[in-house]
């Protein structure tokens, strides 16, 4: 029997990490020299890009680690770390430095096409995304669990889509204030989660942790 909760807890977690509804600032203010026709180009590019960048880490990223030789258990805790840097920054209300940096706004501001560089990479599909995907990738046992990821990965792009062609709307709807609100709820969901990996990676690679009482 499939476990579905545990599909649900994946596919919370790939949304929280994606954020979409934290993503519309952002995408306003790259915009807002574009034309409507342009605007709809750019959120369906950024959705197209976090398809091919998370579904690239699903099929690719276990065999890019043992590439380099990287253990999956240690892969989990850093990934863990990387997430609960996040979980701060959302806390906090302010763009993580895992996302992008402020020099890579400043450079996104004068470019013509923002949907690839940085809204689809790094700030949707970014470090805590592709961690993520990668470490869910490797859990999965059955055929039908790599499905399951892979409509996860589609909906999340779906989602994001969605925001961005919602992004005035949202902006008028929640306000700077409400935006943060949803975005300080979200990281603590994703606290959660990056605790969750860490403790993971850490008891598979120090045994000894998990048999303390």
């Amino acid at each position: 029997m499939h476990d579905w909760g545990t599909y649900a807890h994946n596919a919370t977690a790939l949304f929280v990490i994606a954020n979409p509804i934290g993503v519309t600032p952002l995408f306003i203010s790259l915009t807002h020299r574009q034309t409507e026709e342009q605007r709809r180009h750019t959120a369906r590019l950024t959705a197209t890009t976090v398809v091919v960048v998370l579904i690239t880490a699903m099929f690719l990223g276990e065999v890019i680690l043992h590439f380099f030789g990287i253990r999956m258990a240690s892969f989990r805790a850093g990934g863990g770390i990387l997430i609960l840097l996040m979980a701060i920054a959302m806390l906090q209300a302010r763009p993580s430095p895992t996302h992008h940096t402020a020099e890579e706004s400043q450079e996104a501001a004068v470019r013509d096409e923002v949907a690839v560089v940085p809204l689809g990479i790094p700030l949707v599909a970014g470090p805590g995304a592709i961690s993520t995907v990668i470490i869910y990738a490797e859990q999965a046992t059955a055929w039908f669990d790599t499905i399951m990821l892979l409509l996860t990965i589609l909906c999340v792009a779906g989602s994001v889509w969605i925001a961005l062609r919602l992004a005035d709307r949202i902006r008028v709807m929640l306000g700077t204030t409400g935006i943060n609100i949803v975005t300080r709820l979200l990281g603590l969901i994703l606290a959660a989660v990056g605790v969750e990996f860490l403790a993971d990676g850490l008891t598979q690679l120090l045994p000894g942790l998990g048999n303390q009482k």
